[in-house]
């Protein structure tokens, strides 16, 4: 029932049930544990009367999908401020995933946003000197881990403390966080680099609704090629259904991506997957496109596996989005850490080679650490600073 209501969102068939109250309450939770209720939403006010959810709950629900909306607007205006802030030191920008992929949807203001990714030319050691420069990064050391109000690093981007209209802002110096696979990822992270010098400005939908040549308030930033946005995006998808889980807002971004890419673009990504180390997740997010959406095969990428497929079907729907409802993690500490390393062990038959370098790397982090834990007498290292 969930996702016959979803598909209405972007295909022309009909829903023919009628829940009841019941129905109505799992499906708004259903909704919000996948961060897609704002789309459905948008669904709920294409029904008859007879098909409506109680009152009440409709009213909660209108009010959530205005808060969407004004979050999809707060986050538009600072994406266009960073670009025009980062232009003005000289320094190319475009947008990530997030409000670039919103801009692709029937109604863009109903995608559920989170932070504004935006990669910064320059490398590492330019980047982070430009956003000492700006202010957005004081003269501190970089943290390791999430601490309140400072700025933290990983390899490849800098995470911004949170700004005082509640946005969080991922600044990164690498066009993707890639695969952990290091042979496959030095061959993706060169041919995004690349690929990303293409970006061009594009002007989002307004808040009102109003196509952008319509008058309507302008949101101007850059956003990469449709050809990078289908293979860093499938990577990111790669990445954290490994590591953690992705939700159904994942897959609709994948299929806006590909319903508005060209025939040339879905070909050249489909030559690269094998190449790029992406194949098996890529045929397994095909056939849950088809079985979801009912993605047509000429708009995929590669061919379906639904032996795959329907292994990453069931992940999403148990676990929400980024997995953060995955039955594995609601246990305490020991339990979790024990129960993510045997599920990592059966994920080696999804694809073998990322989730061994998986494992490798997290063992070696995790025998890294053994003196700071024993040296701060915690677990946890917030207070560690590189």
């Amino acid at each position: 029932m969930f996702l016959a209501l979803l598909r209405t969102v972007v295909t022309d068939e009909p829903f023919t049930v009628v829940p009841t109250k019941d129905d109505w309450t799992t499906l708004y939770r259903m909704a919000w544990k996948q961060s897609m209720g704002g789309v459905l939403f948008a669904a709920v006010t294409q029904l008859p009367e007879e098909q409506l959810p109680p009152i009440d709950l409709k009213m909660q629900w209108m009010g959530d999908a205005e808060t969407i909306r004004g979050l999809n607007k707060l986050l538009n205006n600072e994406a266009a401020r960073l670009t025009r802030l980062f232009a003005d030191e000289g320094q190319r920008s475009a947008i990530l995933k997030g409000q670039a992929n919103a801009r692709l949807y029937p109604d863009p203001m109903t995608r559920q946003p989170g932070d504004i990714d935006i990669w910064v030319e320059g490398g590492r050691e330019r980047v982070v000197a430009l956003l000492r420069k700006v202010g957005l990064v004081g003269d501190e050391p970089l943290q390791l881990v999430d601490r309140p109000g400072r700025a933290t690093a990983s390899y490849h981007h800098v995470h911004l403390p949170e700004n005082e209209q509640g946005v969080v802002v991922e600044v990164h110096f690498r066009p993707s966080s890639g695969n952990y696979n290091p042979f496959t990822n030095r061959r993706l992270q060169r041919w995004l680099e690349e690929e990303i010098k293409n970006s061009t400005a594009v002007q989002t939908t307004p808040p009102d609704g109003t196509p952008p040549d319509s008058g309507g308030e302008e949101n101007t930033f850059n956003v990469p090629t449709m050809r990078f946005a289908l293979v860093m995006q499938l990577a990111h998808i790669q990445r954290h259904f490994l590591a953690g889980g992705i939700g159904l807002r994942h897959v609709m971004d994948y299929l806006m991506l590909l319903r508005h890419a060209s025939a040339e673009d879905r070909q050249t990504v489909a030559g690269l997957l094998k190449r790029f180390g992406l194949r098996h997740t890529a045929e397994a997010l095909m056939w849950v496109l088809g079985e979801v959406f009912h993605l047509e095969p000429a708009l995929m990428v590669g061919r379906t596996d639904s032996w795959r497929g329907k292994w990453m079907l069931r992940r999403i729907m148990d676990g929400g989005n980024f997995g953060q409802y995955a039955p594995q993690k609601q246990h305490g500490l020991w339990r979790n850490f024990v129960t993510a390393r045997w599920e990592q062990v059966k994920l080696m038959r999804f694809d073998f080679w990322e989730v061994l370098w998986i494992e490798i790397k997290f063992w070696k982090r995790f025998f890294e650490l053994i003196p700071a834990r024993i040296r701060y007498r915690t677990l946890s290292l917030t207070n560690i600073e590189r």
